[in-house]
């Protein structure tokens, strides 16, 4: 399975193609719409999310619901593409620091930066939330299930861990993502101290993905590494620059004797282990614990209080384009890191048990559950 996505940030639409999902399975559009309504929600985004309310349209690749094995094209219409294209804009040609204008318009040959910030914008996130959710409903079929939480927004750090799964599905009731009511609140000062100021907050989230089989991914080759798959697709999000998988850093400074996960065996229970500091994966390879990712989102590069920078027709100093933006997008962030992970597990779990039809994957699926 693979995808692709288009579309410009006010341009009329976003489009995903997913090529490569298997035949003969149900879609449920409105689950997808709710997964994109949960990447719209969050405390400290901007004034853009109160134009669109995102609603997917599948175009092709299903008939009376039921995919084809055909390529599934998927369309999210921008709301606010009939605002701006009434508008005359100003080339903008002072790149803000952090974003990609700088050198989108060095290695595209623009003066006008605004022909980079429309693709480079985490509104393209949307269709890869659309996408996920379509992987998202795959896995659910094989009891595979995931959840998301945010445990740090800038100075403010939910504290303990490692945090149950069944405790993160609480996370959907706070406003910020974060488990915990008190750690949320002051999360929500940080976010509005930080507004005040003209200035963004970046912060981390956690992904757990339970229910994973053993052998997804492989040692064999090193372009097939499961962690390295997760996390080059999390690192493909707008603004990530850190991911780690279980222990993570931590396992750095942590003795061998300390770090490792045991294994275990009991008649009627099978192998099982109790702890899971490698965060599901070894060798490349899924083990069948809870997979446990966290990835760090810098501060949005647009400030109201902008920061230096040189125009590029001028080469003269001033201070960088100001466009609409959030304060804190960490919450929305962590949905789309959600959803971009499942895909990564749709598409492992697929190279293992085929991808023409959902008959054919379910046969080999209760194989493996057997053997």
């Amino acid at each position: 399975m693979r995808f692709l996505t288009a579309g410009e940030s006010h341009g009329p639409c976003l489009v995903g193609i997913v090529e490569g999902f298997p035949a003969g399975f149900r879609v449920d559009i409105e689950a997808i719409n709710r997964d994109l309504a949960r990447r719209q929600q969050g405390y400290g985004r901007g004034g853009r999310m109160q134009i669109e309310r995102d609603e997917v349209q599948i175009l092709t690749g299903l008939w009376n619901g039921v995919t084809l094995g055909s390529p599934i094209t998927l369309q999210i219409i921008n709301r606010d593409h009939a605002n701006w294209a009434e508008r005359e804009h100003q080339p903008l040609t002072l790149p803000r620091p952090g974003h990609a204008d700088f050198a989108g318009a060095i290695k595209y040959r623009f003066q006008d930066v605004r022909h980079v910030l429309e693709r480079s914008s985490a509104r393209e996130t949307a269709m890869r939330v659309a996408v996920g959710s379509l992987a998202k409903q795959l896995l659910q079929r094989f009891g595979i299930i995931s959840a998301v939480h945010v445990v740090r927004i800038g100075r403010v750090s939910l504290t303990g861990g490692p945090w149950p799964f069944a405790e993160l599905i609480r996370a959907e009731e706070s406003p910020v993502r974060c488990i915990d009511p008190t750690v949320s609140e002051t999360m929500m000062r940080e976010i509005d101290a930080a507004k005040e100021q003209g200035d963004s907050l970046g912060g981390v989230f956690e992904i757990q993905i339970k229910g994973v089989p053993v052998g997804l991914g492989s040692y064999v080759h090193w372009d097939r590494r499961l962690d390295g798959k997760l996390a080059g697709a999390l690192m493909s999000i707008p603004g990530i620059k850190g991911v780690e998988v279980g222990a993570g850093f931590a396992a750095a400074e942590t003795p061998g004797s300390k770090m490792h996960d045991e294994l275990f065996y009991e008649p009627g229970r099978g192998y099982y282990r109790t702890t899971n500091r490698a965060g599901g994966i070894e060798g490349g390879i899924s083990n069948g614990e809870v997979i446990v990712l966290r990835a760090a989102m810098k501060p949005i590069p647009t400030l109201m209080k902008p920061l230096r920078s040189v125009d590029l027709v001028t080469s003269k100093p001033g201070s960088a384009s100001v466009e609409r933006s959030d304060t804190c997008a960490v919450p929305a962030a962590a949905v789309v890191g959600e959803m971009t992970a499942l895909t990564v597990i749709a598409q492992e779990f697929l190279r293992v048990f085929g991808s023409d039809t959902l008959e054919e994957l379910e046969k080999r699926w209760s194989e493996f559950q057997s053997r």
